[in-house]
């Protein structure tokens, strides 16, 4: 049943171009915490979505200890509810790779879960809301 209810959902995601949208999230597992919450990583992004399927992004990764890194990339959704991406984080000087699906909870929420590979040899798994903010359309 919930199966059903969930493939209902996803063609509720939308997005067209000139959209804009608001991420937030937060690590559930990064390779380099050695024990249960001694660190934590939560992070904001703003895409603007050139087409249906890619935007273009800002945003900025905040770790306890006072580090923080500004990051732009790029996301492409080959299908609707998922999607790849790249970052490039300016403060850490480091290249992420990854990608993540989307669940949808209304027309402008969803609910998102990624995975990012760093090249300084750090994996994370991250969780979060996104907020779509649509143009109006005429």
């Amino acid at each position: 049943m919930l199966m059903f209810l969930l493939a209902g959902r996803l063609s509720a995601i939308g997005q067209e171009a000139h959209d804009m949208m608001i991420v937030v999230q937060g690590d559930l597992v990064k390779t380099d915490n050695v024990n249960a919450f001694q660190k934590a990583q939560f992070g904001g992004e703003f895409h603007y979505f050139a087409s249906s399927s890619i935007t273009a992004n800002a945003g900025f990764e905040i770790w306890t200890g006072d580090e923080f890194s500004f990051f732009i990339g790029a996301r492409w959704y080959p299908v609707e509810h998922a999607f790849v991406r790249i970052k490039g984080l300016v403060g850490e000087n480091d290249v992420a790779l990854g990608g993540g699906w989307a669940i949808p909870i209304n027309d402008q929420l969803r609910f998102e879960a990624s995975g990012d590979f760093y090249f300084k040899v750090d994996f994370a798994i991250r969780a979060g809301i996104a907020y779509r903010l649509p143009q109006s359309r005429k």
